[in-house]
């Protein structure tokens, strides 16, 4: 693998030093690819609480940011508080539209709006120092003030759920 920070620049690291991956980005054209995260696009859609798949703002109310995760409570009681996410919220039109594209939602999703998601961590690829450059070690989430963060190539910021409450999916003609 080649040194990822290679040809780095000045705006491939944010304001916490991070190095982020870069992906090209072509808005409009193409095939969605479901399970391949846009590094930038997630980004700015975690950062900004943008939908997930329009780019427009997210649904919010008094009740909070609204999202839209794979039903995956069987294993924890609690579920989604807490919880670290990396699929940013939605916008209500979105919400209607998307399980019924994305092989992920296809078969279990819930409606969750969210009081608190505030930025909690980063998801990338660890590398160590080598010989020949940085070489990988495996994927990993930290904080940005972890001593590791600055040996991240980063994918996707993870943001934390909390005061979670279950919204009814009102079906709409899209």
């Amino acid at each position: 693998m080649t040194n990822p920070s290679a040809d780095e620049l000045p705006h491939d690291r944010d304001s916490h030093g991070i190095l982020w991956s870069r992906m090209t980005l072509h808005p409009g054209r193409g095939r969605p690819e479901y399970g391949r995260v846009h590094p930038g696009r997630q980004r700015r859609a975690m950062q900004r609480l943008l939908c997930q798949v329009c780019g427009k703002p997210a649904d919010q109310n008094e009740a909070g940011t609204l999202w839209l995760l794979k039903n995956d409570h069987t294993d924890w009681p609690a579920w989604p508080e807490d919880m670290a996410a990396t699929h940013p919220p939605i916008c209500t039109p979105c919400a209607d539209l998307a399980p019924r594209l994305c092989p992920h939602l296809r078969e279990d999703h819930v409606l969750i709006r969210v009081r608190d998601c505030s930025a909690l961590a980063i998801y990338g690829a660890l590398y160590r120092p080598a010989p020949l450059g940085p070489e990988p070690v495996n994927d990993v989430t930290v904080t940005p003030d972890d001593p590791r963060a600055r040996w991240i190539l980063a994918a996707q910021l993870v943001r934390a759920l909390r005061g979670c409450t279950t919204e009814p999916f009102t079906r709409r003609e899209v």
